[in-house]
C-alpha cells in the first residue's frame, strides 16, 4: 500500500471531557480512547481540557509547568483579558488541564449541579452555565497559544463537538495563529447537532467580541439567528459525527428539524459532513478484570470473545453465576443504603428469576426518558414479574417523576432509583442487569448499548441514529415509533424471549459481544479517522 503523501504524526484533542478526568457523557469515552488507540500505533498524541473545580490536580499527578499567560477575552465596549496557568500530566497520552478561575467555580461540567443551586438559588440545577460560550472561547484560544508556547506544530488538531468547534475558525482568521497552524489539519467531530447542544449565541456583537472572529465570519455562519460554531467550522475543517446513520438524517431526512436544520443547510452549501461510527475499546469493559470495575465477581460470557470459547453448558453457566452474584451484592448494597454519594429512592429485593431492567444516563427528553415513564407506570402495575434499576441525574422535573414512581408503595422491592453517578457503580449497575434502556429520542451514536452489551445486558433501543447497530432480535432489541407503547411493547417482547428461552437470551449476549469484537473495537474504527486526518491535512497542505 502506497504511503501517504502527508505522515500523520502529532495530533492534539480539544474536548471538554475525556474519560474519568471529566464525563458526562459519550465524549469522554471517544476522546479517551480514540486517543488511546491512536497513540498506541506509536504516534504522539495529546488532549486539552479545562480544569473543573471537581479536578484535583496534584492528587491525580499533574504538575505545573510554568506556562502561564493573559488572553484576550473582550466583551462589547469593554477591553477585558482572563489569566490561565497549564498543568501537565505525561503518559501514554499526555493531558494539559487548563487552570482558570472561570472553570475553577464549576462543579458540573456543562450544567449547574444541585450543590450550585444551593449556593446560588439562580444557578438552576440542571441548566447550562450562564457563560458557556465564553467559558468555550477561552479553552479554545488557551489551547492555541499553548502550543505556540510549547513550540508545537501538530499535524492534526482534532476538536470534539460544539464546545471546541470554533477553534479551526480561530487558528485561520486571526493574525496571531493563521501563520503559526498554516501546516496544520482540523477536524470536528459532531457528537450531538440536537437543539442546544450547538454552543450558538444569539448575541452578535458579543460572539464578534470575545472570539476577536471578523465580522464577515460571525454574519455569513447564523442560524437560527444565532452565530453556530458548527456551521463556521464547515469551512475550515474537515467534519464528521459519530455514525453514518446520524450522518444521513441530518442531511436526508426530516429528522434534521431536530438540529434546527443543521445538516440541510451543510448540505446547501455544499459543505461535507462524513459519518464514522464510534469504537469501544472492550478490555476497558471486560467483565473478567472485576476488580478495576469495582465489580464484587467477575464472569465470562462464553463464546462472546472475552478469552476463550464457549464449549458448553458448564462454561455459560460460570458467566451466568457471576451476574447472578453481582446483582445479589448490588440488591445488598441497596438494601443497606450504602452507596456514597448516592440519594437514594425506592428498594430492589434480590429476585433472581425475575428479568432485571437498567437505564444509566442523564434524566431529559432527548434520552427518552420521559417514554421511559410512560412505559412503566403502564407496564409495572401489568406484569409483576420483572424489576427495573436506573442510575442518573437530570433535569429536575424527570427526576422528581422518577422519585415518586419509586416511592410507589406498590412497587417496593421492584424500582430502584439512584440519582448521582459513580464509574464504579454504573459497572455494577450494567453487570447486574439482564436488559437495558437506551430509549433517546435521537441518539448520534450510543456507547451505553456497546458497554450493556460487554456486560451481557442486553439492549432495547429506540432504533435511530447510531442505535441501529443494534440488530433486534439477534444483539438487543428494537422498537420504532419513539413513544411509551412502543417502549412497552418492546420490553414485553424481551420479557417473553427471557421467560421462554434462557438458552436464547444467552446466545443474544455471545453474538452481540463477537459482533464489538469484530466491528467496532477502536483499532478497526481508528483507520476510518486518520482517513479523515489525511484529508484534513490535504486540504490544508494541497490549498
Amino acid at each position: 500500500m502506497a504511503q501517504p503523501i502527508f505522515p500523520i504524526n502529532s495530533i492534539w484533542m480539544i474536548a471538554r471531557e475525556y474519560g474519568e478526568l471529566a464525563g458526562a457523557g459519550g465524549v469522554k469515552d471517544v476522546a479517551m480512547q480514540l486517543s488511546v488507540a491512536l497513540s498506541r500505533g506509536g504516534r504522539s498524541v495529546s488532549v486539552v481540557l479545562p480544569m473543573y473545580g471537581t479536578i484535583d490536580p496534584e492528587r491525580l499527578g499533574f504538575i505545573r509547568i510554568g506556562l502561564d499567560f493573559d488572553l484576550d477575552m473582550s466583551y462589547p465596549q469593554e477591553e477585558r483579558r482572563e489569566f490561565v496557568s497549564i498543568w501537565c500530566r505525561k503518559e501514554e497520552v499526555d493531558i494539559y488541564l487548563i487552570d482558570s478561575p472561570r472553570f475553577r467555580e464549576k462543579s458540573g461540567i456543562y450544567t449547574y449541579t444541585a450543590l450550585d443551586e444551593r449556593h446560588n438559588p439562580l444557578h438552576r440545577q440542571g441548566e447550562g452555565h450562564y457563560d458557556y460560550f465564553a467559558m468555550n472561547v477561552l479553552h479554545q484560544k488557551a489551547a492555541l497559544c499553548l502550543l505556540i508556547q510549547l513550540g508545537i506544530r501538530p499535524d492534526i488538531i482534532h476538536c470534539h463537538d460544539g464546545h471546541t468547534a470554533l477553534l479551526p475558525a480561530l487558528a485561520r482568521e486571526q493574525d496571531g495563529f493563521c501563520h503559526y497552524f498554516k501546516e496544520t489539519g482540523f477536524v470536528v467531530t459532531i457528537h450531538n447537532a440536537g437543539l442546544g447542544y450547538h454552543q450558538e449565541v444569539h448575541d452578535l456583537p458579543f460572539a464578534q467580541a470575545v472570539t476577536g472572529l471578523p465580522a464577515r465570519v460571525i454574519t455569513a455562519n447564523v442560524l437560527n439567528g444565532a452565530f453556530d460554531p458548527f456551521l463556521a467550522a464547515a469551512h475550515y475543517a474537515e467534519m464528521n459525527t459519530v455514525s453514518e446513520n446520524y450522518a444521513r438524517e441530518l442531511r436526508e431526512t426530516v429528522d434534521d428539524a431536530m438540529t434546527g436544520w443543521l445538516g440541510h443547510q451543510l448540505l446547501a452549501r455544499g459543505l461535507a459532513l462524513q459519518g464514522i461510527t464510534n469504537g469501544i475499546d472492550p478490555a476497558e469493559f471486560n467483565p473478567m478484570d472485576y476488580q478495576r470495575l469495582g465489580l464484587p465477581v467477575g464472569f465470562q460470557l462464553a463464546g462472546g470473545g472475552q478469552g476463550g470459547e464457549g464449549n458448553g453448558i458448564g462454561e455459560t453457566s460460570i458467566g451466568l453465576s457471576g451476574k447472578v452474584q453481582c446483582r445479589k451484592e448490588l440488591c445488598d448494597a441497596v438494601a443497606a443504603k450504602s452507596l456514597s454519594g448516592i440519594r437514594q429512592s425506592g428498594s430492589l429485593d434480590f429476585l433472581p428469576d425475575q428479568p432485571l431492567v437498567t437505564f444509566i444516563g442523564r434524566f431529559s427528553t432527548q434520552k427518552g426518558v420521559d417514554i421511559m415513564i410512560d412505559a412503566l407506570k403502564y407496564l409495572l402495575p401489568s406484569d409483576d414479574d420483572f424489576q427495573i434499576l436506573i442510575l442518573g441525574s437530570g433535569q429536575k422535573e424527570i427526576e422528581d417523576a422518577l422519585v415518586a414512581l419509586a416511592s410507589d408503595h406498590r412497587y417496593k422491592g421492584r424500582v430502584c432509583l439512584l440519582r448521582g453517578f459513580d464509574p464504579s457503580l454504573a459497572n455494577w449497575v450494567y453487570a447486574a442487569g439482564d436488559f437495558f434502556l437506551v430509549p433517546s429520542r435521537y441518539e448520534p451514536c450510543g456507547l451505553t448499548d456497546f458497554i450493556a452489551q460487554l456486560f451481557g445486558n442486553l439492549p432495547i433501543v429506540h432504533y435511530v441514529g447510531g442505535l441501529v447497530k443494534v440488530v433486534d432480535g439477534e444483539t438487543g432489541f428494537a422498537f420504532h415509533q419513539h413513544s411509551g407503547l412502543a417502549l412497552m411493547e418492546a420490553m414485553q417482547h424481551a420479557f417473553a424471549v427471557y421467560r421462554s428461552s434462557r438458552g436464547a437470551v444467552v446466545a443474544m449476549q455471545q453474538k452481540a459481544v463477537a459482533l464489538i469484537h469484530a466491528q467496532y473495537t477502536w483499532d478497526k474504527v481508528k483507520a476510518r479517522y486518520l482517513d479523515l486526518y489525511h484529508q484534513a491535512l490535504e486540504r490544508q497542505l494541497r490549498g
